[in-house]
């Protein structure tokens, strides 16, 4: 559900809207990239670490961790150690019945994950029911059971979904950013090759990963 093709848009292409929020974006310099190779942790750590920051050039997005997730925040660690998420676009935003930025695709394909990884375990699910991923909850995309990865999506308004991605921590810093960016709007190409405001694309206003930080 969440892997999807991504078209090729410069960081640059498209003017947003007016700013509705004291947010600043810096130009986003960025590009598709195949990231280095990370090992995969084959044991959940000890201690496990309680936060991660996202510096990103809209400002810092900071997640609380959840331990009932200790796998999937151990393997999410172990990619930012290795600076797998350094310098990348986050690649699509959602802004019709799901409401979410994803990031963690280096390539941009939409189906970008870390070489020589084997998906890993779902953890600490929600319940079948409404609003289910609430706003600030960050989970793993995937594209079906134990395909999980490094791809990551951060829900800026209350959003209802199977309870088939991992909930692995809440933001406590930043939501304001993430809602920012929703406000400008997803984009995608027409058939003329324009680029036109859609509700499932691109994001208007381009989101860069700079570097992130285990703590």
């Amino acid at each position: 559900m969440f892997f999807v093709s991504v078209l090729a848009i410069t960081a640059t292409a498209v003017a947003i809207q007016p700013a509705q929020a004291a947010v600043k974006c810096a130009q986003a310099t960025a590009k598709a990239h195949t990231p280095g190779k990370v090992a995969q942790p084959t044991k959940a750590a000890n201690p496990l670490p309680k936060k991660f920051t996202f510096n990103t050039n809209c400002g810092d997005i900071e997640v609380t961790l959840d331990a009932k997730a200790p796998i999937t925040i151990t393997s999410l660690a172990a990619l930012i150690k290795g600076k797998y998420y350094d310098n990348s676009l986050c690649h699509r935003l959602t802004t019709q019945g799901l409401y979410v930025l994803q990031c963690g695709d280096p390539t941009l394909t939409g189906a970008g994950n870390p070489t020589g990884w084997k998906g890993y375990a779902d953890e600490n699910l929600p319940k079948n029911a409404n609003n289910n991923y609430p706003s600030g909850t960050v989970a793993m995309a995937n594209s079906g059971p134990g395909t999980n990865g490094s791809q990551v999506f951060f829900v800026y308004a209350d959003t209802t979904l199977g309870p088939n991605y991992t909930i692995w921590g809440k933001i406590t810093k930043g939501l304001d950013i993430v809602q920012y960016i929703a406000k400008q709007g997803a984009i995608t190409k027409d058939a003329n090759g324009q680029l036109v405001y859609t509700g499932d694309g691109f994001t208007a206003q381009p989101v860069q990963i700079k570097t992130a930080k285990v703590s």
